[in-house]
């Protein structure tokens, strides 16, 4: 065939494309008519889940599973924000890591609004400003982000998903070249995922905190004899030179993200569920809590301890194990836990395909 005969193949294939969108998005309004006037939540990331995974094995090629999920994706982001005007809050300003994951999760079609702390962002969505919120939770180099489990003391709100970010770090400028850089934009995260690429390719320059990557960036570029280690994102944003690629110390660098919602998903096969508890202050009290989960042969992914802050040397656990909550097993060592247990709160129960 012809450059041609391929235009006008590509052409047809457009129109039907087209046609094909419409009706399937007329679907999607229908279920969300019918899922408003039952009082249930639009966004459903079982179903999500479900629909990325079929097309993933309906793939022929020549793209890549993850080539076409993006673009499912957005086909799911702009049919959410025809159903309704989905606000999602994130953890800011615009450009960072938790901007990124939440584009990742909800796609370009809805509305961010950025906050300025966790809390913010938890207050946000339990007053109903926000719909969902987004936060860091922990990283797979610099461990829990400790803030965020915290809040779940106090909040009724629900984790309704998760978002695995690959981090990948960029040397960033305003212009010039590594050798003009007298002072280094970064954020106390990030050079703790970066501290021995800096150590050796920067070891003169000035370490200046940044509140954020998106900071560390916005500060570069008024300054010609300063850089940022930043995202790609937020390099863009503030129309910086990418000197280097990938500087983070860990190739496997990634950060897990929390969806935060008001209901908990229903079981997808696949699932993760996080709990907080407090233990009755015995021997063994924990060692006797956890044993149902062994019995059950239930894996138990995390184990966090966070003081109570309500009394000296009362510690709160929080622990994530494959399952949903619903799942026999898993519910049984719940009702385990509450035999040995002060406290015992299901946080979440999510898909954990990721």
């Amino acid at each position: 065939m012809s450059i041609p005969e391929h235009r006008k193949a590509i052409d047809r294939l457009d129109e039907q494309l087209v046609r094909l969108l419409s009706e399937r998005t007329r679907h999607v309004l229908a279920i969300g008519e019918i899922k408003q006037k039952a009082g249930e939540e639009i966004y459903a990331p079982h179903r999500e889940r479900a629909v990325l995974d079929r097309v993933a094995k309906l793939n022929p090629g020549p793209m890549t599973a993850e080539q076409l999920q993006a673009i499912y994706r957005e086909i799911m982001s702009s049919a959410l924000a025809l159903e309704k005007t989905l606000s999602i809050a994130y953890l800011g300003p615009e450009a960072t890591f938790t901007h990124q994951a939440a584009i990742r999760r909800f796609g370009s079609s809805l509305r961010y609004a950025a906050q300025k702390t966790i809390a913010d962002v938890f207050t946000e969505v339990a007053r109903g400003r926000a719909d969902y919120g987004v936060v860091p939770v922990e990283n797979s180099t610099e461990g829990v982000v400790t803030h965020t489990l915290d809040m779940f003391v106090d909040s009724d709100l629900k984790i309704v998903s998760q978002i695995i970010l690959p981090i990948q770090y960029c040397l960033a400028c305003a212009g010039g070249s590594r050798r003009n850089i007298k002072r280094l934009h970064i954020h106390p995260q990030a050079l703790g995922q970066c501290r021995r690429w800096v150590q050796q390719n920067l070891p003169g320059a000035e370490i200046l905190e940044a509140s954020s990557n998106a900071r560390s960036a916005e500060l570069a570029a008024r300054d010609k004899e300063a850089a940022a280690v930043t995202g790609f994102l937020a390099a863009e944003k503030y129309g910086l030179d990418i000197l280097e690629q990938d500087i983070q110390d860990n190739a496997a660098n990634a950060t897990r993200f929390l969806v935060l919602g008001r209901q908990c998903s229903p079981p997808t096969g696949r699932d993760r569920t996080s709990l907080m508890v407090s233990v009755t202050d015995k021997v063994g009290a924990l060692h006797e809590a956890l044993a149902a989960f062994r019995r059950g042969k239930i894996n138990l992914t995390k184990i966090e301890s966070r003081p109570s802050k309500r009394k000296a040397w009362e510690y709160f656990f929080f622990i994530d194990c494959d399952g949903h909550a619903q799942d026999k097993k898993v519910a049984h060592a719940i009702r385990n836990l509450g035999e040995h247990c002060n406290f015992v709160k299901i946080l979440g129960s999510y898909p954990n395909a990721e």
